[in-house]
């Protein structure tokens, strides 16, 4: 009966039809005449006529785009798109996330809707998680673009900005989600028209978010922040490093046992926080030598001693970050075992793991812009989303982005075998056991992939390995410049690699190797550009077995002839390889630890089983582990207590297995809870840097009218505010405080302290304040007359930019401190976030109130060099 409700109310199955019946039916019916036609970028070009001038809709030649599309990549780079890549295409361009599987060519996916889109010459996006997946998917898919006479960029880290522009200018841009958001603050934090490299018309038009859930999800709890200097490191931190050492931790308090908390200080390992006790606070005093460590004067000691403890107590070398060699604290992305160079932990944390780790403190920074990533992706017109594992985050999704998931069917069957649990007393019996798989799996040739969810594990693991014999490859944070190399060749026979969580994800893990790769590898020792068009051109030449590889290896300079025996050596090779490993059983997956995230252990085990590939995976566990010693069941642990089960036995039950998934989803709501009070906080931002960003543009951009039209408003509306606040409209003019006016517009504009002021009293109120108006209006004038227009107009421009970005700097500092300091309202019994949102309004109103005040002094008071 389930089995048949879930049929009808499966919404999935029924969108996947409908696409079929709309798209992939219709395009697979053009086939065989779009194969016919000479020039495929004559043909897409007409269609972008169609839309531009034609007033045609991006719906209405779908199909006919879509043909052309995968004719090109048949064409160019000898890859024809499936028909489920045709809907995963389709699903991209309805503004969907598409989750595919593992293997099922999401790059090629992306094809399909990136160059629809691009039809509207307004530029399209193509986001991913780090700069090698950018640079390989715009060299790629580069042949293919450029058959439908489509231009395709790369926005890289390293790149000037005049290079970026170009990138941003192209019909296709590829570039990582960070340095894409930090254009997107740059440009709003540009002086002129030429320093803005997103394009002026339209600079967020149409995205596609590869690996969507990494960057949506699990990278959205931290916003981005450029920062700059604000004040001189401080040696107090090392001060505090050390002091921390000799306070004690204890337990915190348990109802119906212990009343109180012990120790000095307690940990919150879940929420991250530490928490004096009174007996703590007492020992710092002293050791200190002051009254309250909570006083005003001394709350920034009490805040730099907090973040001493968690930098000791929570945050650990090779987990959380690494010091490299130069001294340097680096991130490591707790999702993807990346590092995060140029990413730094706020509100002092950073320096205090610097002092813990006795290595040079950086300046503190002050926020100078900031967006979170999910205000930052709401910014655009339209935008898609595709990755392996989606659907156990779609209410996110759908709550924060308004996109649902759409779960596209595999072009061949998955056939890996997924194992249960092994549940295991201790983390030291658990590895072992794990290295006692590698060795059985290692025996028989069979490829391994064992997933750690930190280096510290990787290196215990890769000790073990060595102590036993076992070669392998290690892939964390501390070796990513090998990433791709060595997850590309991952899938060969007798091959066992350690890999932090997912690193290594975005590329192909092929059975028997990837020959493509190799081939690129030995070209490059030879000075050859592997992506460039020629030696693409060559190498797929080699993998189809095609009689031309012959005379396109004449096109690559300095590589010998006897290369091409070579190439079709490496090919045969990796064949027959692949052939043996699939009759092994294929790829296994060994995850050492259950993640915090369902979704994040999903994507490991998709590693194996890509295109119908034979395959298997499984899970170690331990009671030690932080997800079950936080969060599982300890009656579990009493049980096997109770057995007498040592290290060596493990428990293989669904009821485990069953326990460790409804940690994982209690984790999973706290992180989307943590993640939608940071968007909520900052929608009040939003709106706010929504304002001031759009004033700023209409500055930069603008005619010039319409910026000393702005600058004339703004002296205006000083104006009035200082009649407002002196001469208010509710009172009689006999009780104005008119030398207070006086002094007050004098003091912006020097013209006022001419003007009479008591012959005021004798006017109606409405009269008394028109007055006034025009005699602003006049002195504008006047100031027109002697600066002249082109003059006035720059010093508009000038004017407005510094003391908007001044003032909203300061703003952002404003903000940064509230935030910090909002959440105590909660001991008086009033919601911090409706008392923030008000805070946060006043701040905002007093600062235009300040900018109009400044604008109209600098206007008239700066004075002009002409000479």
């Amino acid at each position: 009966m389930f089995r048949v409700l879930n049929k009808i109310f499966d919404n999935n199955a029924r969108d996947v039809q409908k696409l079929i019946k709309n798209v992939v039916q219709p395009v697979n019916a053009l086939e065989e005449e779009t194969m016919k036609v000479e020039n495929l970028a004559e043909a897409f070009m007409n269609l972008r006529q169609r839309v531009v001038e034609g007033g045609e809709t991006l719906d209405d030649v779908i199909v006919p785009a879509f043909a052309l599309i995968r004719e090109a990549g048949r064409r160019s780079i000898g890859k024809r798109h499936y028909d489920t890549q045709l809907i995963g295409g389709a699903a991209l361009h309805y503004g969907r996330i598409a989750e595919m599987r593992t293997g099922e060519g999401k790059t090629l996916v992306a094809t399909l809707a990136l160059a629809l889109n691009a039809l509207e010459a307004k530029g399209c996006h193509l986001v991913t998680v780090n700069d090698y997946l950018a640079r390989v998917g715009a060299e790629e898919m580069g042949l293919l673009y450029r058959t439908l006479g489509l231009t395709v960029g790369l926005a890289a880290r390293d790149m000037q900005p005049h290079q970026r522009q170009a990138a941003y200018a192209c019909d296709i841009t590829y570039v990582t989600n960070s340095e894409l958001g930090f254009d997107y603050l740059r440009d709003n934090m540009a002086q002129s028209p030429d320093q803005l490299v997103l394009r002026a018309d339209h600079p967020l038009h149409y995205a596609i978010v590869d690996e969507v859930d990494s960057i949506l999800i699990d990278e959205a709890r931290t916003p981005l922040i450029i920062s700059g200097q604000a004040e001189k490191a401080t040696d107090q931190y090392f001060i505090f490093a050390k002091l921390v050492k000799r306070l004690q931790k204890g337990e915190p308090a348990e109802p119906g046992k212990r009343t109180e908390p012990t120790g000095d200080y307690t940990v919150d390992e879940k929420s991250k926080g530490v928490h004096l006790t009174e007996q703590g606070i007492n020992r710092i005093e002293k050791l200190l030598s002051i009254d309250d460590l909570y006083s005003p004067e001394h709350m920034e000691k009490a805040h730099m001693i907090t973040q001493a403890l968690r930098a000791k107590d929570l945050y650990h070398r090779d987990t959380d970050y690494i010091v490299s060699a130069e001294g340097e604290v680096i991130i490591i992305d707790e999702f993807t075992g990346r590092s995060m160079p140029g990413r730094r932990y706020g509100e002092g944390l950073h320096q205090a793991i610097e002092a813990k780790e006795g290595v040079k403190i950086e300046n503190e920074n002050q926020t100078l812009a900031t967006i979170t990533y999910q205000n930052f992706f709401r910014l655009y017109d339209k935008f898609a989303g595709m990755t392996g594992t989606a659907k156990t985050e779609e209410k996110e999704f759908l709550d924060i982005y308004g996109s649902d998931v759409l779960v596209i069917p595999t072009n061949l069957p998955v056939i890996r075998q997924d194992h249960d649990d092994l549940v295991y007393r201790s983390k030291m019996g658990k590895f072992g056991a794990v290295v006692n798989e590698v060795r059985e799996m290692h025996a028989t040739g069979r490829p391994v992939l064992i997933g750690t969810v930190s280096i510290e594990t990787s290196e215990l693991l890769s000790r073990m390995l060595t102590a036993a014999g076992i070669k392998h490859q290690v892939l964390n944070a501390k070796y990513e410049a090998l990433e791709a190399a060595i997850v590309a060749q991952a899938g060969r026979s007798n091959t066992v690699t350690i890999a932090t969580n997912m690193a290594g994800r975005g590329t192909d893990i092929m059975l028997g190797g990837n020959a493509e790769f190799l081939m690129g590898d030995r070209l490059e020792s030879m000075g050859v550009n592997r992506f460039a068009p020629e030696a693409e051109e060559f190498t797929k030449a080699i993998m189809r077995g095609d009689e031309r590889a012959a005379e396109l290896i004449k096109a690559l300079p300095d590589v010998p002839a006897n290369f091409l025996a070579e190439a079709q050596a490496l090919r045969d090779q990796v064949n027959a390889d692949r052939a043996k490993v699939r009759e092994l059983g294929g790829l296994h997956i060994i995850g050492t630890e259950r993640h915090e995230s369902r979704r994040i252990d999903n994507q490991l085990r998709g590693r194996a089983g890509r295109q119908g590939d034979p395959g298997s995976s499984r899970f170690y566990v331990s009671f030690e582990d932080d997800l079950m010693r936080l969060f599982a069941n300890d009656r579990v642990v009493a049980m096997m207590d109770r057995l007498g089960m040592d290290d060596t036995q493990p428990i293989e039950a669904k009821m485990v297995t069953g326990a460790i998934e409804r940690a994982q989803a209690r984790v999973e709501d706290r992180n989307f809870a943590t993640r939608k009070q940071l968007l909520e906080f900052d929608n009040v931002m939003s709106k706010q840097r929504e304002i001031i960003y759009a004033q700023r543009r209409e500055v930069l951009l603008g005619a010039d009218a319409d910026v000393e039209e702005s600058t004339e408003g703004m002296v205006g509306d000083f104006v009035e505010l200082k009649l407002g606040e002196f001469a208010p409209i509710d009172e009689e003019p006999e009780k104005w405080d008119l030398d207070g006016l006086k002094t007050a517009l004098a003091d912006a504009v020097p013209a006022f302290e001419g003007f009479d002021f008591e012959a005021l009293r004798g006017m109606s109120v409405a009269d008394a304040h028109t007055r006034v108006l025009e005699f602003t209006a006049d002195a504008f004038e006047t100031r027109r007359a002697e600066l002249g227009a082109d003059l006035l107009n720059s010093l508009s421009r000038y004017v407005l930019l510094q003391v908007v970005d001044q003032y909203w700097k300061e703003h952002l500092h404003g903000m940064d401190v509230l935030r910090q300091g909002i959440g105590l309202r909660g001991y008086g019994q009033r919601d911090p976030f409706t008392e923030y949102k008000f805070e946060a309004t006043n701040m905002f109103n007093e600062m235009i109130d300040t900018l109009k005040t400044e604008v109209t002094k600098f206007m008239f008071r700066m004075q002009v060099n002409t000479a």
